[in-house]
């Protein structure tokens, strides 16, 4: 049976997978008549991306937002399964966790230290700031510098880290100088609390306006094959040696569904495989950062590493129509 559009997205950023989706837990999924066993899975093999000539991470990171309660909102209603997830991800040669201090909030991050400090050599955690949550499902913008520096403080100190090495602004504030939210990132930088920096949910205006005032390393935009609204930003990402860090779409068509089936059938892989082959093969930069609370669907998303699509798989892809609802 099809795996449509819609269970695909809840498959690749809320962990929700059909049964006949699943994986074979004792022989792997087929790529193209090659079997990835388990005991072979790696997020090195979607290859290095670089952040700023100084960072380099595998091009197949994890997002752990989802890791929280309903609503991002909170502890998870299995926080020991939430643990077991980041210590597998970590096995599985992900060396790139996204958080933020909103998700739960503090939540996310505070999951983290407890499964992974003292952190493995060559682990970059990545967070953000410029959010308020009052509730459940609830943000308000707050990208003051005040707000800024208690959350960069705050950070740190649920990380249980010395120097963030990614810290994003994570979206500009329309009631604040973006400049001001900029340039308070540039000095926690200067003063050693942060290494790089990088921006999310931002336009190109932005990202040409931060970089006069700091270096930027990374972008992290809503973007898919289904969902290109930003492909501008991506080509001038990898014209800049930018890295793009792809969140999840909010919608796509019935033939993006055919379509995304039709190559999943042939490869003997999930949709959500297949999407994930896309963005890594649609630029060298692009930094995919699937999230699930479930070991077995991370270790699905690790396994698209090793997927690869041919020209015209790709090119197909490419060609689906977005949904005018994703804008």
């Amino acid at each position: 049976m099809g795996f449509g559009i819609e269970a695909y997205f809840r498959a690749l950023f809320h962990g929700e997978f059909p049964e006949n989706a699943s994986w074979d837990r004792v022989e792997g999924r087929i790529f193209g008549g090659q079997v990835v066993n388990k005991k072979e899975l790696s997020a090195s093999a979607a290859g290095n991306v670089s952040l700023g000539g100084e960072i380099s991470v595998h091009r197949l990171g994890f997002g752990a937002m989802r890791l929280t309660g309903e609503g991002i909102w909170g502890p998870p209603k299995d926080r020991k399964g939430a643990l077991a997830v980041l210590r597998r991800a970590v096995e599985l040669d992900v060396n790139f966790i996204d958080t933020a201090d909103s998700y739960g909030p503090h939540v996310s991050e505070e999951l983290i230290a407890e499964a992974l400090f003292p952190y493995p050599a060559g682990l970059v955690i990545a967070t953000k700031g410029g959010w308020n949550r009052p509730g459940p499902n609830q943000w308000t913008h707050d990208a003051t510098p005040s707000h800024l520096r208690k959350a960069v403080e705050g950070s740190l100190k649920r990380l249980r880290l010395d120097r963030i090495d990614v810290y994003q602004l994570h979206i500009p504030d329309p009631v604040v100088s973006f400049e001001a939210s900029v340039e308070t990132l540039a000095q926690l930088r200067n003063e050693g609390k942060i290494r790089v920096v990088g921006l999310s949910n931002v336009t190109l205006e932005h990202i040409v306006r931060a970089r006069r005032i700091v270096p930027i390393v990374s972008v992290q935009n809503r973007y898919s094959f289904a969902d290109r609204e930003w492909d501008y930003v991506v080509d001038y990402c990898e014209r800049s040696g930018i890295a793009f860090i792809p969140w999840f779409p909010l919608g796509a068509g019935k033939v993006a569904g055919d379509v995304l089936n039709q190559i999943a059938q042939a490869h003997g892989a999930s949709p959500t495989q297949v999407a994930l082959a896309w963005l890594l093969r649609r630029s060298p930069i692009t930094l995919p950062i699937p999230g699930t609370s479930s070991i077995e669907h991370l270790e699905q998303n690790v396994a698209a590493s090793s997927l690869r699509l041919t020209e015209e798989e790709y090119e197909e892809l490419s060609r689906v129509p977005e949904l005018a609802g994703s804008r």
